[in-house]
């Protein structure tokens, strides 16, 4: 059985659960708390475990976040999700809007296909792989939608907005771009670099994700910035 336990904000890596102490202890969390409870109790499966509802923030410090690739909810097929965004553990066989990131990486930087789905190589880098809602029921999706996830994770792309460094946000599909409307971008006068385009989904990707070169623009714009670039590889052996 997956672990359901609700973790608790003390588990939170502090540069996160400092700036977020507040909303961490507001009234919407703890119904959040307890609608989680409820659905454990009630038998349901709730994916991914809980000692990794907030893994992304775990790996990706905010101090170290120089990308954020934002997702809309977790996976809900058994064994696929593991608290980051688009990325599946080694072992699983990636989803279609995965394959088709490996697709336009591959085209963009030449980068062969993985032999994983696993994208922590990233996350360690500072790529901060964020979906809006952290939970969902096993087989259901979106089933976690409207609980309280969203004005967690609003507040942590708030707080990642308001860095006085240039971050890179790569916001696919018109969920994520709603998401995210407030990230004040270069064009708009703000630091930095937003790069949009639809989803990497089979419905969507031909239809202008295919061809967007976000992995080359994001780190173009890093080294612009005198920062590191991005190793978008994913090792096997890494």
């Amino acid at each position: 059985m997956a672990d359901t336990a609700t973790p608790s904000p003390v588990k939170l890596d502090a540069s996160w659960r400092e700036p977020l102490a507040e909303t961490l202890t507001s009234p919407r969390m703890a119904a959040l708390k307890q609608f989680l409870l409820s659905e454990k109790a009630a038998g349901k499966r709730i994916f991914p475990k809980g000692s990794e509802y907030f893994r992304a923030l775990d790996i990706t410090p905010l101090d170290r976040v120089r990308v954020v690739i934002l997702g809309q909810d977790p996976y809900h097929g058994e064994g696929q999700a593991h608290g980051l965004s688009f990325s599946v553990p080694r072992g699983v066989r990636p989803p279609p809007s995965l394959l088709n990131i490996f697709k336009e990486l591959e085209a963009d930087l030449g980068i062969p296909r993985p032999g994983h789905g696993n994208l922590t190589h990233w996350a360690e880098q500072g790529v901060l792989l964020l979906n809006s809602v952290l939970t969902v029921a096993m087989g259901n999706a979106a089933s976690h939608q409207g609980k309280g996830w969203e004005q967690f994770t609003d507040a942590v792309i708030q707080l990642v907005a308001r860095e006085d460094r240039p971050i890179v946000f790569i916001l696919w599909g018109a969920y994520a771009q709603r998401k995210a409307a407030f990230v004040k971008s270069v064009e708009q006068g703000g630091r930095h670099l937003v790069i949009k385009s639809v989803h990497p989904s089979p419905l969507s990707a031909h239809n202008g994700f295919f061809g967007s070169r976000p992995f080359s623009r994001a780190n173009a714009f890093l080294r612009e910035q005198g920062e590191p670039e991005i190793d978008w590889s994913l090792p096997d052996t890494a």
